[in-house]
């Protein structure tokens, strides 16, 4: 699946390199869709491939062994699409509302055996009773589908011929419908569970290409959760997982192509 996407993008950025050749070549310099930006509003889709991944604070006692992170995170590469929805405010800044659908599966692994440590208890921490970790219990595979709504300004310069150069930022309304946050079993029982709403900022930088019947954008955006996405585990679950982490935040790479 990952050497599919990233061929697929390879490919698609090698087309985007061959269009953009034919917008900027000295004998076909006619400005195509002259009068495009200037609606109110428009409209069109995009399609994305997405690298997924965590940010992760651990917590100093459950979380640590003296440097050793206990619990690490593995990225996925997936993919997305959804639809545009543009408010033109003047010459250089647009309004955009992107809702779309992104699909994706992560790792966390779990090396918190040395927990049993403080099985006794301690001043700050109750007793608990020690289970041996089997693989199974270690790995956390994290399935996602998320309905990820931003609103972004978006600031561009002014037309070069046929393609435009912007820059945009805002803020999204992420829902994970594979969140589990509502199930009453936990990671003793393989369930991982996190936050169902969350919310986050993007940064985006892309070129707008103009062509006879409609504008093609690729562009990178960058989306990061702000919420701490952990559900904790039950009381009387041992330390070795939700305890162990202070922190869960999404981080979201996009390579997208816009079609308007």
């Amino acid at each position: 699946m990952n050497k599919f996407l990233l061929r697929a993008l390879v490919l698609a950025s090698v087309n985007v390199a061959v269009l953009a050749n034919a917008q900027f070549r000295t004998r076909n310099r006619m400005d195509k869709l002259e009068d495009f930006d200037e609606q109110k509003f428009s409209w069109g889709f995009y399609l994305s491939g997405n690298r997924l991944d965590y940010r992760i604070v651990l917590d100093p006692r459950y979380g640590m062994d003296n440097n050793h992170n206990l619990v690490t995170s593995k990225e996925s590469y997936s993919f997305g699409a959804g639809l545009i929805a543009k408010w033109r405010l003047n010459d250089y800044l647009d309004l955009r509302l992107e809702p779309g659908l992104q699909f994706g599966q992560r790792q966390l692994t779990f090396e918190t055996q040395s927990n049993d440590q403080y099985a006794a208890g301690t001043l700050t921490n109750d007793p608990f009773i020690p289970i041996p970790l089997t693989d199974k219990d270690k790995v956390r595979d994290i399935k996602t589908t998320l309905v990820d709504v931003p609103v972004l300004l978006e600031f561009h310069g002014q037309r070069w011929y046929n393609s435009r150069p912007y820059v945009a930022a805002g803020v999204n309304y992420i829902v994970n419908l594979q969140s589990n946050s509502d199930s009453t079993d936990d990671n003793l029982q393989q369930v991982f569970r996190s936050t169902t709403h969350n919310f986050a900022w993007s940064a985006e930088m892309g070129i707008q290409f103009y062509f006879n019947k409609f504008k093609l954008t690729p562009a990178v955006r960058g989306t990061f959760i702000m919420n701490n996405e952990i559900v904790a585990d039950n009381a009387t679950t041992p330390p070795y997982w939700t305890s162990a982490m202070s922190t869960l935040q999404t981080r979201a790479i996009f390579f997208v192509l816009k079609f308007e």
